[in-house]
């Protein structure tokens, strides 16, 4: 009896291990479905989160009379945090490290939303302004207009328009502010020269 026990367990230990094998789960975050409606949309969010991980320096390129030059700041973009569904990027000048840039996934819309934090984690007045990305961008631009909520925060801000592009050999970054048709300011992170972390 326990010797047919035996050939049982042996048999059934062979049949397993001569069988087919099971394959380790491959990783699937590149080829994930999107979460967003608009394929472009979608190729602007993946081009943006290949960045992750890295930070960047960048200069100030074009400031108009309307505010405060910062050619003179040092710049850093740090690009923390991507998730299916959001991207954050800390932005600091000189030692204020009160601002992220944040593009969000929202009921498949792109949305970018411009975060700024007291020291104690608070958010200042007005903070989280930005608008969604409306159709005129493709994978490497995308042009996110003033919603209403910053039309109501930011003194004349409904006219606002954020550009933010990455050129196609991901060899910059820029975030632009437009206002009523009119460029207001410029800053260029270099792409290819990530600083060490």
């Amino acid at each position: 009896m326990r010797l047919t026990f035996m050939w049982i367990l042996f048999a059934a230990i062979l049949v397993q291990a001569c069988g087919p094998r099971t394959q380790p789960a491959e990783d699937f975050s590149q080829a994930a479905p999107g979460l967003l409606e608009s394929e472009q949309h979608q190729a602007f969010f993946n081009n943006l989160a290949s960045l992750c991980g890295q930070s960047f320096q960048g200069d100030q390129i074009y400031r108009s009379h309307h505010g405060e030059s910062w050619s003179d700041r040092a710049m850093i973009m740090y690009v923390t945090v991507c998730e299916d569904d959001h991207i954050h990027i800390p932005f600091h000048v000189d030692d204020d490290k009160s601002r992220t840039w944040m593009f969000l996934a929202e009921d498949g819309q792109l949305r970018f939303r411009h975060q700024h934090l007291h020291e104690d984690g608070t958010h200042e007045d007005g903070s989280m302004y930005g608008g969604y990305a409306n159709d005129e961008g493709n994978a490497y631009v995308q042009y996110f207009p003033a919603d209403e909520f910053s039309a109501g925060v930011i003194e004349d801000g409904g006219g606002n328009l954020w550009i933010v592009s990455i050129d196609e050999n991901m060899t910059y970054f820029s975030y632009r502010l437009d206002r009523d048709g009119e460029k207001r300011f410029e800053i260029v992170f270099d792409l290819t020269q990530p600083l060490a972390q």
